[in-house]
């Protein structure tokens, strides 16, 4: 197993909408940081939309992560053909063995069999590009839908971004996700979390923690999905809470991102 950070380690300071930093965090800083850190892999998703940025650049991220050892994997969000063509030819261009979607399109949901029906002609051009298709787990779709998904469309060729967190909003915790959609992961979001109660005693909430000091049981989660017998990344994700200031912030995602680092390389070594 490989692991990897992604600008959703980094949102904060990658920039959330309204909240903007005055240096926003680019995809040379994200190659760097990942060198920096020690991880081989850098997944670069939907917030830091690689289709809008200049051919020199993506021609320099390329070299770049080259040079520095860092494998690149992409991701998006929408399924439309024309625009998952586009980031096909990206992931070969960038050398990414998987482009990893969110199911959705613009203006309206998709049911899964409209998302079977828009992908299904794709089948050819990743087999030919040999990228994997990886669907993460959202709010929007259960477990069992997402497997009908990827059964019709071919596990030959589509499987699962398996996200430790995402689902709790189609009330299904990590246990359900985990059996249902851990023999079809080809990719692993680690997003660890805390559920407490809220400080009013009417609900709960579920905030981020750094990988592996949150309520995630990491081990468990590698030995379920046989994680060492696998070549899957397992990409960190932070859902970091926001502090008194957006600056503060930042600071306590990046300290996160390293001790979740640090946590999961221990645990990694410890099942070794």
């Amino acid at each position: 197993m490989r692991i990897g950070i992604s600008s959703y380690t980094y949102t904060w300071a990658v920039g959330v909408p309204g909240h903007l930093p005055a240096q926003t965090l680019g995809v040379l800083d994200l190659v760097e940081r990942a060198h920096s850190l020690g991880v081989p892999v850098l997944q670069v998703a939907d917030n830091l939309p690689l289709d809008q940025l200049p051919e020199d650049d993506l021609n320099a991220l390329a070299a770049r992560a080259r040079a520095l050892g860092v494998s690149i994997e992409i991701g998006t969000r929408g399924i439309d053909a024309d625009y998952i063509a586009r980031y096909l030819s990206l992931a070969q261009l960038l050398g990414s063995p998987l482009l990893r979607v969110i199911i959705a399109q613009k203006g309206r949901e998709l049911t899964p069999d409209e998302a079977i029906s828009i992908l299904k002609p794709q089948q050819d051009a990743f087999e030919s590009a040999g990228v994997t298709l990886a669907i993460e787990n959202h709010d929007k779709f259960s477990t069992d839908e997402l497997v009908h998904v990827v059964q019709e469309l071919g596990t030959d060729w589509a499987g699962i971004c398996l996200d430790t967190v995402n689902s709790f909003g189609a009330l299904e915790g990590p246990g359900v996700v985990v059996d249902k959609l851990g023999p079809f992961a080809v990719n692993l979001h680690v997003k660890d979390f805390a559920v407490r109660r809220a400080g009013h005693m009417m609900g709960f909430e579920i905030e981020g923690r750094p990988a592996g000091e949150g309520q995630l049981n990491v081990t468990w989660l590698l030995d379920k999905l046989g994680a060492r017998d696998r070549n899957l990344s397992a990409i960190i994700e932070l859902w970091t809470p926001p502090g008194p200031t957006l600056e503060a912030t930042i600071a306590t995602e990046g300290e996160w991102a390293e001790r979740s680092v640090h946590n999961l390389k221990k645990l990694l070594c410890v099942q070794s």
